[in-house]
């Protein structure tokens, strides 16, 4: 009966691990370019990186609107698609994205929220 026990529970935590690592993660971003200085260089690189990391653009557009709330309009919304969190973060502090990072920050208003691809409510 005990080894039955551990065996069932050794079986959950493996099935709510396997579970947690499938788990997506949505990166969206809000960009106002404050200058275009940046953009022609950040590009490619954006592109290359978030692939290499396992990311997919799902959207990339100034073809959009609020439909709540009263906060300024942004003039890009981006939303990308992670296999994980931690795919996610190593995009963010990958060292060969950092000065585009910080040149994408510096030459414009940008807001990135990282949500995870589950519903907490669901019953």
């Amino acid at each position: 009966m005990k080894t039955l026990f551990l065996a069932s529970v050794l079986a959950s935590a493996i099935s709510t691990a396997a579970a947690q690592e499938s788990t997506p993660y949505y990166s969206i971003l809000s960009v106002t370019p404050t200058t275009d200085e940046w953009v022609a260089d950040y590009l490619p690189v954006a592109n290359q990186r978030v692939a290499a990391h396992g990311g997919k653009f799902l959207a990339r557009t100034s073809n959009h609107e609020r439909l709540e709330g009263d906060r300024d309009d942004a003039a890009l919304q981006i939303i990308i698609e992670w296999p994980s969190k931690e795919a996610a973060e190593a995009f963010v502090n990958d060292p060969e994205y950092s000065p585009h990072l910080k040149a994408r920050t510096e030459g414009s208003v940008s807001h990135h929220v990282l949500v995870e691809g589950k519903d907490a409510l669901a019953n």
